[in-house]
């Protein structure tokens, strides 16, 4: 097991190990230094942008995988069933064009995912729009040049991107991990100290209770009065890599010498899902938005090869027949939704 992937093991230990208590000192500057930064917005020491359209951000305060993306394309298809026009910011995680430029780029369904990243990529090819860049203000500036009817934007990942301005942020940790050890990087997983939570409007929780019901008062580790809702993530049908016309069901797959490959923050809950449907799979995890190549799934012995849509956008120019994938749908509680829509219609009000 590589250094990093141990140090993750650790964070999500019941107590600090030997390892985590030493980066203690690190994380108590880190907590200095994100709070001192948070501040200097608060105190009008530094602008935030606001734009002309609401912003609903949605992110989280823990590192790795949590269901954002998911959700950011369940909020997209509600709030466009009610007559929103909605389009998406994000930085663009996993690719290099944001790394080498400050310049803003409105993605494409053809687009290179080694340049604009592997989620932002997924959610153009979903017909959703969406820009990238390091300064989330411009990428939404770019978006509403290229679509001048869009009257809301969603960041993806940006709840710490505080140079942005937002009428609604919505926090979302995975029920299963919960906040770790409760302590902040690097000794623990979090961004931002729990209390963050108070402050925003709403928490949801990824694969919490199934009956997708609301309260007031959420469940521990979240601090209360804070408003919960959840999300369960539902497979659909398997979709061939490079031909996702061609679908399949799981029972395809029992019985058959399949492996599984996951690039995603938390690739354990993917493989749970293959478990769930009775897929026997020989399981690989990647670090989050891995670059895949062919070498990665030169499995001889595999008759299919699993993957997440997400890894799926990385591995089209060189799938072959026995690559497919996972899509998950999002079923989100309707009172969040009714939730962001009152909101965002009160701040184009005031």
């Amino acid at each position: 097991m590589k250094v990093g992937d141990r140090l993750v093991v650790a964070w999500y230990r019941p107590q600090l190990t030997l390892c985590t208590t030493l980066l203690l000192p690190l994380a108590w500057i880190y907590q200095w230094v994100t709070g001192w930064r948070r501040s200097l917005y608060r105190r009008g020491a530094l602008r935030a942008v606001k734009l002309p359209v609401p912003v609903v951000v949605v992110g989280n305060i823990v590192v790795g995988g949590t269901g954002k993306t998911p959700l950011v394309i369940a909020l997209v298809e509600a709030l466009a069933a009610r007559g929103w026009h909605p389009g998406v910011v994000s930085r663009g995680h996993g690719g290099s064009l944001t790394r080498s430029t400050s310049e803003a780029l409105v993605v494409t369904p053809y687009a290179d995912p080694r340049l604009v990243g592997d989620e932002p990529l997924m959610l153009a090819r979903a017909g959703i729009v969406v820009a990238i860049g390091r300064d989330r203000a411009a990428a939404a500036r770019s978006l509403r040049t290229a679509h001048p009817d869009i009257d809301v934007i969603i960041a993806d990942d940006g709840l710490q991107h505080y140079a942005l301005a937002r009428d609604f942020e919505i926090v979302v940790f995975d029920a299963q991990r919960g906040l770790g050890n409760g302590h902040l990087l690097p000794a623990g997983p979090l961004r931002e100290n729990v209390e963050r939570l108070r402050t925003v409007n709403a928490v949801v929780i990824t694969d919490g209770a199934r009956d997708g019901t609301t309260s007031t008062v959420s469940p521990s580790p979240i601090p209360t009065p804070v408003r919960a809702f959840v999300q369960t993530l539902e497979p659909g049908l398997f979709r061939q890599v490079n031909a996702p016309e061609v679908r399949a069901a799981a029972n395809r797959f029992i019985g058959r010498p399949v492996h599984a490959v996951a690039g995603i923050g938390h690739p354990n809950r993917f493989f749970a899902t293959l478990d769930s449907l009775k897929i026997d799979a020989i399981a690989h995890a990647f670090a989050d938005h891995h670059q895949f190549t062919a070498a990665d799934l030169a499995f001889a012995d595999a008759e299919a090869i699993l993957m997440t849509e997400k890894d799926a956008v990385k591995c089209t120019s060189f799938a072959d027949a026995r690559c497919w994938y996972l899509p998950v749908r999002a079923r989100v509680d309707s009172a969040l939704i009714a939730l962001v829509e009152n909101t965002i219609r009160g701040s184009q009000a005031a």
